[in-house]
């Protein structure tokens, strides 16, 4: 059966989460993320540092929320379509356990270090600023692993809707180009950090994203509570 019900939910709290991601994130201190003098004085002065991070939590697991209910919502028989699906559930909570850590590491313990390096005599900088750097190290390594995961869930269930009769087929394909694109943003962070590459990519995956997430929510509001084709493909 086609749950309308679960999959109205999954839909909306995906497009919903995404779209609240975007917004919240134009309010984070900005700067070129890599230059870590520069950028660690824009973070001192930020007032708002800690709302936009809650706030950032807050949207990833509204999103992944999402994608949890969309386990449900298919309500996957076929062999192929259900493992995919599990796996991409378990890969979908990893990936919030994850974001909490790198919140942890960004949103508090970080901000508290560039607050004692800005207010530190100038003797003690230099020992502050490099505490604050391997925070920050610490935070690319929590990132690109959390990416990693976020990436690996969304191929999973790629599979598991490619695999679902009801649901159009590009749109799995789309769902399986953001995942590959998360991919991408775990190895760069994790190589290189925030850098301009890592900033595209995040810009890049919005794309796809937004596209099938607009899809599903197309989708929910058209489908019927009627028993679902087999994947005879």
């Amino acid at each position: 059966m086609i749950d309308r019900a679960a999959l109205r939910l999954s839909a909306t709290l995906l497009l919903a989460g995404q779209l609240l991601y975007i917004v919240v994130t134009l309010f984070h201190a900005d700067g070129e993320a890599n230059n870590h003098p520069a950028v660690f004085a824009e973070y001192a002065a930020s007032g708002s540092w800690k709302a936009v991070h809650l706030a950032q939590f807050a949207s990833m697991a509204i999103l992944l929320g999402g994608l949890l209910a969309l386990f449900f919502a298919l309500d996957m028989q076929a062999g192929t379509a259900r493992w995919a699906g599990r796996f991409g559930a378990v890969a979908a909570a990893t990936t919030l356990a994850l974001y909490g850590v790198v919140m942890a590491v960004d949103g508090v313990a970080l901000k508290q270090a560039v607050d004692a390096w800005a207010s530190a005599p100038q003797a003690e900088k230099a020992a502050r600023f490099a505490s604050a750097e391997a925070i920050r190290w610490l935070e690319w390594g929590a990132r690109s692993y959390q990416e990693v995961a976020l990436g690996l869930a969304l191929l999973l269930f790629a599979v598991a809707v490619l695999r679902t009769a009801w649901v159009p087929r590009p749109s799995g394909y789309l769902v399986g180009l953001s995942g590959l694109i998360y991919l991408g943003q775990g190895w760069v962070v994790g190589a290189e950090g925030f850098s301009r590459t890592h900033e595209i990519l995040i810009v890049l995956a919005y794309i796809p994203n937004l596209a099938w997430m607009i899809w599903l929510v197309v989708v929910a509001w058209r489908v019927r509570d009627v028993e679902a084709p087999s994947p005879g493909r």
